[in-house]
C-alpha cells in the first residue's frame, strides 16, 4: 500500500496479521480508544487483529494528552517545527530536506525553490528513510501516540506506517494543527502553532504578490504539463538534463 508516496509494505508473522482501518471524524471511546480488537478464525491457530487509527478534533486531542496519557508525535519537517511546536511534543520528521546533488534533483530543487519555496515558504524535502526506526527507538509499540502534522495528510501516512510496524494506539488530528483553536496547547516558536504552515509571499499583502504568484504558478505548470517543450528551452539555455 502506498500513501502520499510512502511505501508501507508489511510482512505479517505466521499465525496472525494486523491491518489498519482509518475512520475519519471518529471520536474514540474514552477507554482503549484507538485500538478495537476484532477477532475471527481464519484457520487453525490464526487470529486476526484489526487496529483503527482514529481522527479527532483539537479539543479531543487536548483531552487525550491531559487525561489518557497520549504523547504528541510531531512529524512535520524541520522548518515548520522551528516556526512553532507544542512544548511537550516529540519531533521525528516524516520528510527531511533533500540535499542530493544529482542533476535531476538539482533541477527539481531549483524549480521548487523558485515556486513553492518562494511563494509558499515550503522546503524541498524527501521521505525520511529512518522515520519508523527512529520512532521505534523512542517509543514502545504500546505507547499511545497522537500523531500530528500541519494539514493532517502527512500524519495519516505516518500513522499508517507506524501501525504496520506494530504500533496500535494511534490518533491523528483531523486536518492537522492548522485547525487548532489558539491556546489549545502550550507552544514555543516565533509563530502561532496554527499558522506554522504559512510563509513566503502568501503572507505578503498587495498586488505584487498576486502578480508574482501568477507568474510562478504559470512557469511551474508549464514545466509540469509540457516537459518536452521545457526540456527544449533548457537545451537552448545550455542546460542539459
Amino acid at each position: 500500500m502506498t500513501v502520499l508516496g510512502l511505501s508501507t509494505a508489511f510482512s505479517p508473522p505466521r499465525g496472525s496479521w494486523i491491518a489498519v482501518r482509518i475512520k475519519h471524524g471518529a471520536r474514540p471511546a474514552r477507554s482503549n480508544l484507538s485500538l478495537r480488537l476484532r477477532r475471527r478464525r481464519r484457520s487453525a491457530g490464526s487470529i486476526a487483529v484489526r487496529a483503527e487509527v482514529s481522527f479527532v478534533d483539537g479539543d479531543e486531542a487536548k483531552r487525550l494528552v491531559a487525561e489518557e496519557g497520549y504523547t504528541m508525535l510531531d512529524i512535520r519537517d524541520r522548518t515548520q517545527h522551528e516556526r512553532a511546536h507544542v512544548k511537550s511534543s516529540t519531533h521525528v520528521p516524516l520528510f527531511i530536506e533533500n540535499d542530493d546533488s544529482d542533476i535531476g534533483t538539482i533541477v527539481k530543487r531549483t524549480v521548487h525553490n523558485n515556486f513553492a519555496g518562494l511563494f509558499f515558504g515550503l522546503s524541498f524535502t524527501k521521505l525520511n528513510p529512518g522515520f519508523t526506526k527512529t520512532v521505534k527507538e523512542k517509543f514502545s509499540p504500546e505507547t499511545k501516540l497522537l500523531v500530528v502534522c500541519q494539514e493532517g495528510l502527512r500524519s495519516a501516512a505516518a500513522a499508517d506506517a507506524l501501525e504496520r510496524e506494530g504500533f496500535q494506539n494511534l490518533v491523528c488530528i483531523t486536518s492537522g494543527l492548522q485547525t487548532l483553536k489558539p491556546g489549545t496547547f502550550e507552544s514555543v516558536g516565533k509563530m502561532k502553532l496554527e499558522n506554522a504552515g504559512k510563509a513566503g509571499l502568501v503572507t505578503v499583502q498587495g498586488k505584487i504578490s498576486a502578480v508574482l504568484g501568477t507568474v510562478l504558478i504559470s512557469a511551474y505548470l508549464f514545466i509540469t504539463l509540457f516537459p518536452d517543450q521545457a526540456e527544449k528551452l533548457f537545451d537552448l539555455a545550455g542546460i542539459k538534463l
